[in-house]
This record gives C-alpha cells, sequence and structure tokens, in this order.
C-alpha cells in the first residue's frame, strides 16, 4: 500500500550534541533535542504524522510512504521513497542500560561478508555508518546503514540510490529521518525484537474492503 505524504560513547555523543540548552542567568531549562529521532515523551508538538504505532512519520513534501502489511494490517516492512533514493526504516527493542548499535552493526557486517559484500565503516552525523555494495535482482546496490540508539530502543536505517554514497543527496528523506518519533510503550520487550507497526484504522480497513496492497518496498538486509 503506498502512502503519498507532499544513534560505542562517539554515538552517544552524536545524540548528546543535537540537544539544545536554554540558559538564563540565574537556571538553566531542561535540554531539548534539537532533532530526531525523538521518543515519543520528547517530540516537537504541532507536527503532521503518519501514525504506525511504534513508529510515527513526518509527512515531508514529495516523500511517499511504502508499507508492505498482511491482510490484518500488520506492517513487516516500511520504505520511504523521494526520486530515485530510499530509505528503509526498522525500530527494535533496546535495553534500558546501553545502545544496542553497535553490536547490530557488526552482525550487518558480518553477514554482508558471508554473503559476498565488503561493507565500510564510515563516521556519519549518528555516529558509525556501514556502507555496502551488494548484488541484487536489479544489480549492483549501494547501501548505507545508519543506527540510532534512543531509550530503550534502536532504529536502524538503510538508504539507497544515490543517498547510499552521498549523504548530501537525502535531502527530503534525512529530513523524516530527523522528525521521525518512536513510541517505545512500557511493555517489557526481548532485545533486537522488532516493534510492532500497523497501519493506522481507517487505511487498514480500506485495505480489507479491497484496496490494493503491498506495493515494491525496495530491496533491503536481514532483520536486526
Amino acid at each position: 500500500m503506498i502512502f503519498s505524504r507532499k544513534r560505542d560513547d562517539a554515538r552517544r555523543n552524536a545524540r548528546d550534541e543535537r540537544t539544545t540548552e536554554v540558559l538564563d542567568s540565574t537556571e538553566s531549562a531542561p535540554a531539548a533535542l534539537a532533532r530526531g529521532p525523538y521518543d515519543v515523551s520528547e517530540a516537537p508538538a504541532g507536527v503532521q504524522r503518519l501514525d504506525l504505532g511504534s513508529l510515527q512519520i513526518p509527512a515531508v513534501r514529495d516523500v511517499e510512504v511504502r508499507v508492505q502489511a498482511d491482510p490484518e494490517g500488520v506492517i513487516q516492512q516500511v520504505v520511504l521513497v523521494h526520486g530515485q533514493n530510499a530509505l528503509q526504516l526498522g525500530v527494535f527493542a533496546a535495553p534500558r542500560s546501553e545502545g544496542i548499535w553497535d553490536e547490530v552493526r557488526e552482525e550487518i557486517r558480518q553477514s554482508l561478508f558471508n554473503d559476498g559484500a565488503a561493507a565500510q565503516e564510515v563516521e556519519g552525523e549518528f555516529g558509525t555508518e556501514l556502507h555496502a555494495r551488494v548484488r541484487t535482482q536489479d544489480g549492483i546496490t549501494d547501501l548505507r546503514f545508519v543506527g540510532i540508539d534512543g531509550p530503550r530502543w534502536m532504529v536502524r536505517g538503510v538508504y539507497q540510490g544515490e543517498a547510499a554514497t552521498n549523504p548530501a543527496a537525502a535531502g527530503p528523506l534525512a529530513e523524516c529521518l530527523d522528525g521521525l518519533v518512536v513510541d517505545r510503550g512500557q511493555e517489557a520487550k526481548p532485545v533486537r525484537e522488532p516493534l510492532p507497526l500497523r497501519l493506522p484504522r481507517d487505511v487498514a480497513d480500506q485495505a480489507g474492503a479491497g484496496a490494493p496492497a503491498g506495493g515494491n518496498p525496495a530491496p533491503g538486509p536481514r532483520e536486526a
């Protein structure tokens, strides 16, 4: 179904650097994140977002949100598309005490290596990224994996297209990632378990009534 809508220490430091402190002469106000991904408890108000349950995606001009869902409206894949660029999103449970992106990134690197693809770690604006070139049914494809650790969650994004090799080309897709909101919930979940994503009720009802579902999600890696 297609919707058209016109974070090791270095990584934690990268997230900390995205905060803005407002100071006056006598006291400091609580720090506020200058940009996301945001936990639902700190997300700015007044922003139009597509609510997919654990993920809320901001509406950005000319970005399509493509989801692959089952007949019950449970989402298996979320891909944002802008022109020839794509950003596949996943969100996972993490422990309260530490982030998991370092471990997940190493497992992705090893998996790619086992499949015959080389991957390189590169420092990006969210910390360490993983850049790889893989063979898909469409030919050789460049991928750029980013991970952001939040409070008891981790967002993983996979860029494709020019945005995989040139971050400056991500444009509106990066804007979506910056504005992403994660609603982790309070219930206990196994570490790395994907957080539940669901179609909005009205859309799920529409799909159940016979609207086309599926779409053509961009090729992506195995789940973390």
